[in-house]
């Protein structure tokens, strides 16, 4: 999940915070402090996470883009300029075009906003902004709720009374809210110190960067593993009182099926699964990632030499074109599968499905999936020739009826023409003919394809004029009929263009009618 730092360069960051016992802070030295903090946890625990920095003060400036160099990130941070006043408003504008132009508007992403509480004043100021949020055009809508799934934490280096002596927090807060209620809000407890900002720092980094490791199983063989991102709770909404699903810390893998059983799946995210070496002794929050590297090597030269279950299974999966079903909480599931970047390098990838018990309908219930050894004979037949899936479901869906679908040129053209050849046999396929033309007649109404309309009348009256000397006289009298009822459906202002109308067969002479019936 990539992550903008959204750094308030302005003026106001510079007032002085008085620290005991050594020289004189300003606030940006805090904020700075705090984020050399981030990026130092970040690059020993996520070093896969891309993330870019923006200063802004009455303007915004991408400093960096996204990035997984943690040492560019830290030199342009301790470069950073100061500028005139803030104006979050256009900053959090340009986070929105940063974002959307590196990963478009589907990816989740992370903004930190370090600021020190001082919103501007007057016009361009925070509190102008969300006075005027409802009183936009179009055009110039305020960026709150960014275009992408998102996640906005407040670093304030200020404290909560600080903040409340003005209208600071209100705003802040209702920033929040404009944002759906993703993210949170963060303070200094106490004065304005080193201890403090790093206490701050160190309850987001809990809170949204803390790696999750899991111990994933198969029978007797377990592997130590980090999952990438970390998964997020899942809230089922159908549910009275919903409660948000973990994924557990223990991944059981439950079974095995081919790829092509499986499908392609609905998933509700995917993940990097990492085998990771056991450090009994821990690493601390902060503690950087260059003074060790040299232990850091040989320990991961010492896993490498180790046989690791997780790599087996990597392999096994990739060789036999199967995913493994693995177990996240009590009725969730998920898959375990190979994913190719390239010819030559893929990686153990695990997504996780909706919870509930039947979560790929076509598979039925995940309780009810069994060893196919158990089974009186090969479900899949002595020569792998056919697959017990997709199971048939015993109640017929509401969907599950023969409806008209045109998704290609094609199946358009085969209707069309079906009923043209039913006309070059009337009367005898009058009834088919019929009802063939009030199919297409319904579909075109549907999808408001009038020009469908008007073009077959067009068809049936060019094949009137084409009917040999030999054609049944009730045959014209029919084509010219349903040429003029199309004709009166396409102009949509006629009880003869309601979708419940169907056209009936013209009564003649010929077909026992009276002539008075006529059109």
């Amino acid at each position: 999940m990539p992550t903008v730092v959204l750094m308030d360069s302005s003026l106001s960051m510079t007032r002085p915070v008085s620290v005991e016992g050594s020289e004189e802070f300003q606030r940006k030295n805090l904020a700075v402090h705090g984020l050399t903090m981030l990026f130092e946890h970040m690059a020993t625990n996520y070093r896969l996470e891309f993330t870019s920095l923006v200063a802004f003060s009455s303007l915004w400036e991408l400093m960096v883009p996204f990035s997984r160099d943690y040492n560019t990130l830290q030199e342009a941070l301790n470069n950073l300029e100061d500028f005139d006043k803030t104006c979050l408003e256009a900053a959090l504008q340009g986070v929105s075009n940063v974002v959307q132009q590196e990963w478009g508007t589907s990816c989740p992403c992370q903004v930190i906003l370090v600021t020190d509480g001082a919103l501007g004043i007057g016009r361009g100021s925070l509190r102008h902004s969300l006075q005027t949020v409802k009183q936009r055009v179009e055009d110039k809508k305020f960026p709150l709720p960014f275009p992408f799934p998102s996640k906005l934490y407040v670093m304030c280096i200020a404290n909560a009374e600080e903040l409340q002596a003005t209208d600071s927090m209100d705003n802040l807060e209702q920033l929040i809210n404009l944002n759906g209620g993703e993210g949170q809000i963060y303070t200094m407890e106490g004065p304005l110190c080193l201890k403090s900002v790093q206490s701050m720092f160190g309850k987001l980094i809990d809170q949204a960067y803390s790696p999750f490791h899991a111990v994933l199983r198969c029978g007797n063989l377990t592997s130590d593993v980090q999952v990438f991102p970390r998964p997020e709770p899942v809230t089922i909404d159908e549910e009275v009182d919903p409660i948000p699903k973990t994924v557990q810390t223990d991944l059981e893998i439950v079974g095995f099926i081919e790829i092509g059983d499986i499908s392609s799946p609905p998933v509700l995210s995917r993940h990097l699964v990492l085998p990771i070496a056991v450090n009994k002794e821990g690493d601390e929050i902060g503690t950087g990632a260059t003074d060790d590297t040299e232990e850091e090597t040989s320990t991961n030269q010492m896993a490498g030499k180790s046989p690791n279950f997780c790599v087996l299974l990597h392999g096994s999966l990739k060789v036999e074109g199967m995913v493994a079903l693995v177990q996240l909480g009590p009725d969730w599931l998920g898959m375990l599968y190979s994913q190719a970047d390239s010819k030559k390098k893929s990686n153990l990838m695990m997504s996780l499905f909706e919870p509930g018990s039947e979560p790929l309908p076509w598979l039925g219930r995940m309780s009810q999936l069994g060893p196919a050894s158990d089974a009186a004979e090969n479900p899949y037949g002595e020569d792998d020739s056919k697959s017990p899936f997709p199971i048939q479901p015993k109640n017929k869906r509401s969907y599950a009826q023969n409806v008209t679908v045109w998704i290609k040129a094609s199946g358009l053209q085969t209707d069309v023409q079906k009923i043209l050849r039913n006309a070059r046999k009337l009367p005898e396929k009058t009834q088919t003919f019929y009802k063939e033309l009030n199919r297409l007649r319904k579909a075109a109404l549907a999808f408001g394809f009038w020009e469908l309309l008007k073009s077959v009348a067009e068809l049936l009256e060019r094949e009137c004029t084409l009917l040999p000397d030999s054609a049944h006289p009730d045959a014209a009298f029919q084509l010219s009929h349903a040429a003029q009822q199309l004709k009166l459906a396409s102009s949509g202002d006629s009880k003869y263009a309601a979708y419940e109308h169907n056209i009936t067969p013209m009564l003649t002479d010929f077909s026992g009618g009276g002539g008075a019936d006529r059109i």
